[in-house]
């Protein structure tokens, strides 16, 4: 839910959904790769350990207080909700050593890649992709990104937002907005920056935010980053 009320996806992007193919995406370190599938409630549901585990992995970076503008207890229904009001991506580490280009399309169904292994063995993160406004501004898309905290530092977010550049246009979107991205993010700042975003604006005191030792609370800035994709398809 926004201040627009509850913004669904664009007709445009469901009909482009069905097209696309699952992609590698190389891993500096360790020496390997992400493939990239797409997940719908439907699809999801069909693996209730699946939402299960992603519900709890946003749950705790939420109860964490330092990156999601959330608070409070996250359900597995507030989780759905949330992330599965429009196209939701998901990383499933490889088994063997990346070869191919970054955006190669790939074989294989989601339970193929992840072979005989748990969830939390090979799951190397997830991100939504939405409208961020509704109606004759839906075509400005919003993403959300979320990392197992074991695997970060490791290459994976970066992975995982390459990949978001691939997708987002070939849903249909022109652009792309971050509304908040706490400035003390440093690492998230570095990374849309190098992938072509320009921060439009700053919001001052834009989140409650926990400090890092967890002990205190503090109000800290956050950077709006744009990105068009016109051109880019």
């Amino acid at each position: 839910m926004s201040a627009y009320g509850d913004i669904k996806r664009s007709k445009a992007s469901a009909s482009a959904l069905a097209s696309l193919w699952h992609t590698v995406w190389d891993l500096s370190a360790p020496s390997s790769y992400l493939c990239i599938h797409q997940l719908t409630q439907e699809s999801a549901r069909a693996h209730s350990d699946l939402l299960e585990y992603m519900a709890e992995i946003f749950a705790k970076e939420v109860e964490t207080g330092t990156t999601y503008p959330q608070e409070g207890e996250i359900s597995l229904t507030d989780f759905i909700s949330y992330f599965f009001s429009a196209d939701v991506f998901v990383g499933i580490i490889g088994l063997t050593a990346g070869s191919e280009k970054d955006g190669f399309p790939s074989n294989g169904t989601l339970e193929e890649h992840k072979g005989s292994r748990s969830w939390e063995q090979c799951i190397g993160g997830f991100y939504y992709i939405k409208p961020n406004y509704p109606g004759r501004s839906s075509h400005i898309c919003n993403a959300g990104f979320v990392v197992p905290p074991k695997l970060r530092g490791q290459g994976f977010g970066v992975a995982l937002a390459k990949s978001y550049l691939h997708y987002a246009p070939k849903l249909g979107y022109q652009s792309s907005i971050f509304n908040l991205v706490y400035a003390n993010n440093t690492a998230s700042i570095r990374l849309w920056e190098k992938l072509g975003f320009t921060k439009a604006g700053l919001i001052p005191r834009a989140g409650r935010l926990r400090t890092r030792d967890g002990t205190a609370e503090e109000y800290v800035d956050a950077w709006v980053v744009y990105k068009s994709f016109i051109g880019q398809e």
